[in-house]
C-alpha cells in the first residue's frame, strides 16, 4: 500500500473475512511503502485486531517492485509455502482466493489469474487499457511460450521457494514480467484462475499504473529476453532487507 487511507481498512477487513473461510487458514502481509497519509496508522490499529495480519513498513517510498520483494522475504521468514499477490484497491476481488487455494492443493508452481480465458473478463475498465493489455498479452504469450493466457497479470500465486531464486532488479510494475521471465526456467507446472478485473471507484483515487510506451517496453523486454537469452537457473538468492 502507498497512500491508501481510503482503501486500507476496507481491504484488510474484506480479505481477512475471506481468509477465515479458507482451509488451511492463510496469513496476511501488508507492505506499507512509505505512505505519507494515514495508511500506516490505520494498518497499525488493524494489526492489533487481526492476529493473522503482519504489517511491514518501508521508511520511504521505494516502489511497487520493492514492496513485493519485501512481502516475499517476509513470507519466507514466516515459513509460508505460497505467496498470493493482491492489489489493495480490491480491483482483484478477494472472493477468488478460495479458487487459488484449490489450485495450491494441486501443487502447481505458478497460478495466474486470467482475464482472457475460462470465463474471465474486465468490467468498467477503459477501452484503451483493455486493448493495450490484450495486445501486450498476445505478444507476451507468443514470446514466453508458456501455458498461460494472461502474462501481465499481477494477481497470481507462486511458490515461495521459486521466488527466492529470483535476483529481482525491477522496482516498478515490470517486476511482474521479470518474475515470469525467471519462472519460465524454474517452474514446471502452471495453472490459471478466471476472474473479472474491475476498476477503482471514484472514492479510491487514481491508479498509479499508467500505460505509456516506456511501460509497454519495460514489460515486453522480458518476453523478448526469454526468446533470445533464456534465464540462468541459479541458487537460492538471499533477499536482503531494503
Amino acid at each position: 500500500m502507498f497512500n491508501e487511507q481510503a482503501n486500507a481498512e476496507r481491504c484488510v477487513r474484506r480479505i481477512s473475512e475471506v481468509l477465515r473461510t479458507t482451509s488451511p487458514t492463510g496469513k496476511f502481509i501488508v507492505v506499507d511503502d512509505g505512505s505519507g497519509d494515514r495508511t500506516r496508522a490505520i494498518l497499525r490499529g488493524l494489526e492489533e485486531e487481526f492476529s493473522a495480519l503482519t504489517v511491514v513498513e518501508h521508511p520511504r517510498n521505494q516502489g511497487y517492485g520493492a514492496a513485493l520483494v519485501t512481502g516475499i522475504r517476509t513470507a519466507a521468514e514466516i515459513g509460508i509455502g505460497y505467496v498470493l499477490f493482491m492489489d489493495s484497491d480490491l480491483t482483484t476481488d478477494p472472493k477468488y482466493i478460495p479458487d487459488f487455494v484449490e489450485k495450491m492443493r494441486g501443487d502447481y508452481d505458478v497460478i495466474k489469474a486470467t482475464r482472457y480465458s475460462l470465463g474471465g473478463g474486465m468490467s468498467g475498465v477503459p477501452a484503451r487499457r483493455v486493448w493495450t493489455s490484450r495486445i501486450g498479452n498476445l505478444v507476451a504469450r507468443m514470446l514466453f511460450r508458456l501455458p498461460i493466457s494472461d502474462c501481465t497479470n499481477g494477481f497470481r500465486a507462486v511458490k515461495v521457494d521459486l521466488l527466492a531464486r529470483i535476483p529481482f532488479q525491477e522496482r516498478a510494475f515490470a517486476i511482474i514480467m521479470e518474475e515470469l521471465y525467471h519462472l519460465s526456467a524454474t517452474a514446471r507446472t502452471f495453472s490459471e484462475v478466471p476472474y473479472v478485473l474491475t476498476s477503482r471507484g471514484a472514492d479510491q483515487g487514481v491508479s498509479r499504473f499508467v500505460y505509456r510506451p516506456k511501460v509497454f517496453f519495460q514489460y515486453l523486454k522480458y518476453a523478448v529476453l526469454s526468446l533470445v537469452r533464456p534465464p540462468h537457473v541459479g541458487a537460492v538468492i538471499p533477499m536482503e532487507k531494503r
